[in-house]
């Protein structure tokens, strides 16, 4: 096995020393021109492709980049409005600082190079964005002992968090329809389990619930229904992965099932736009004949046909504070971050007692 090229070995071929050959690698504005020109010429014919970055890192103490950790699939969470605008928010922390970004994919928590890449990852701390209760990625990124902000989860009491107040924004959403006059409500649900499940949510599927997001989210809806002696149980309840296509269905099969429903309460924007796809291929009137409103207000919401009600959170600004608590660090808590509710023009009081939903078309 040939043995690998070292920097003194390109200093010695050079004929300078090994303090100039590295000055030529890390400061070659130190280093005369001809003289940079001559090792970057030997260090080619040697085959030696520059310091390792790695022990650079270990004398410096740190690697000025930050890992974010995310609960889906890379591909997923570039896709996603959502995360675009929360890894945007990050970014232009890290921009600030000249600092990097590390994506670390935990769409299958026991893949082993999911368990590696955290072990391994050269950053200075982790930004961690719901992960499920108890998943290992997420204890193998508190054993790191770095800086570890967590986003939509639950943290430990000596952690950094960055959230909304979920139950409080879900409620503020349900309240909504019901201020209108709605009572026949069908909600499109994130998620419970990291299992891909499509189907409707019933007190045992509730029992698995490993999502804090959802948790909140479903207690902040169930709040408010009882309010008006509405019972969770009593009211159709899609659980669904995040997808257009998927809301879509899910919307089919609320209606399918109680097609008397006047609203559709989605815990996501990408919801409740497929929502309105379903609606627009039925030819059902949105918002006079369903009224429809979404979470989050991602630039799409505004732009929907009909301009789509929403819960608005600071998704820039979440990433942004994530990053900031990993550079700057900070006491552990929580930091909370308002939320508000943007009365567009996709709802609207129901319509007539007692006259189902036409359902037209295919």
């Amino acid at each position: 096995m040939r043995k690998p090229i070292r920097l003194a070995d390109v200093a010695r071929a050079a004929g300078v020393s090994q303090g100039t050959a590295s000055n030529v690698f890390n400061h070659p504005n130190r280093v005369r021109p001809e003289v940079r020109e001559r090792v970057e010429a030997v260090a080619r014919d040697l085959g030696y492709g520059g310091p390792d970055p790695k022990g650079r890192l270990l004398r410096a103490g740190r690697a000025n980049a930050i890992g974010l950790v995310l609960a889906g699939t890379l591909t997923a969470g570039f896709r996603d409005p959502f995360d675009q605008l929360f890894m945007s928010g990050i970014a232009q922390e890290c921009d600030a600082r000249g600092a990097g970004l590390a994506l670390i994919s935990a769409h299958d928590a026991t893949n082993e190079a999911a368990a590696w890449n955290i072990r391994s990852a050269l950053v200075d701390g982790f930004i961690v964005h719901c992960l499920e209760e108890g998943a290992p990625l997420l204890d193998l990124a508190r054993q790191r002992r770095l800086p570890f902000v967590a986003v939509d989860i639950d943290a430990a009491e000596n952690e950094m968090a960055v959230r909304i107040d979920d139950q409080v924004a879900a409620r503020m959403e349900t309240e909504h329809l019901l201020a209108l006059g709605h009572r026949r409500i069908g909600i499109l649900c994130l998620e419970l389990t990291g299992e891909g499940h499509f189907g409707f949510v019933d007190r045992a599927r509730r029992r698995a619930l490993r999502y804090a997001v959802t948790r909140e989210r479903l207690a902040g809806c169930a709040d408010a229904l009882a309010t008006v002696g509405i019972n969770l149980d009593d009211v159709p309840v899609m659980e669904l992965v995040l997808s257009r296509e998927k809301a879509a269905a899910a919307t089919a099969a609320i209606l399918d099932r109680a097609p008397d429903t006047t609203a559709i309460l989605a815990m996501s924007d990408v919801m409740a736009l497929g929502a309105l796809d379903f609606a627009a291929a039925r030819g059902i009137k949105v918002p006079e004949e369903l009224s429809v409103i979404g979470f989050d207000d991602v630039p799409e919401a505004a732009r929907a046909d009909p301009p789509l009600t929403t819960v608005a959170q600071p998704i820039v600004e979440k990433g942004r504070r994530a990053a900031e608590l990993v550079f700057r660090g900070g006491p552990p808590g929580i930091v909370r971050l308002p939320v508000e509710l943007v009365v567009r023009a996709s709802t609207a009081p129901p319509r007539e007692a007692g006259r189902l939903l036409p359902l037209r078309g295919p």
